[in-house]
């Protein structure tokens, strides 16, 4: 029986998974899941311009004066900007209760299930950026993690 969602754009991942971009209570917009998603299954790659670290830098200055964090850094030397050529999955929420983890093989960044993950349920990871956003966690309420 089919999982019936609020209104949202569906689309379908890389690897087949069908999931929904739509508001989200943590924050903005969010994905979730268009059907059951098994533990440990990849779901979406976070897609974006490869860059410098040192462009990232100068680019999340701005980012970050939006309330947004939109690089995701790949290596000490690299980061992918998903502001620029990014897919859904940089509409994807952290949580400090994650649903799912971050995996990277070579240049790419896989979202992958944590655990099973329900139809309709709300996709979310560990940005683990310790802070230097300065931008309030919304994951819960009465959650102190700072972005």
């Amino acid at each position: 029986m089919p999982v019936r969602m609020s209104v949202g754009q569906i689309f379908v991942s890389p690897t087949g998974k069908r999931l929904v971009r739509r508001r989200s209570p943590i924050a903005g917009w969010g994905v979730y899941a268009g059907q059951r998603i098994t533990k440990n299954s990849r779901i979406i790659d976070y897609a974006g311009e490869k860059i410098t670290a040192a462009e990232a830098d100068r680019r999340e200055t701005r980012y970050q004066k939006k309330g947004c964090i939109w690089c995701f850094t790949l290596s000490r030397r690299w980061v992918r900007d998903a502001a620029v050529g990014g897919n859904q999955a940089r509409f994807i929420n952290h949580s400090c209760r994650p649903n799912c983890y971050v995996h990277i093989i070579g240049d790419t960044i896989w979202i992958r299930a944590a655990r099973n993950i329900r139809a309709g349920e709300e996709l979310s990871y560990d940005y683990n950026t310790g802070g230097e956003a300065g931008i309030i966690c919304r994951c819960r309420s009465g959650c102190t993690t700072v972005l």
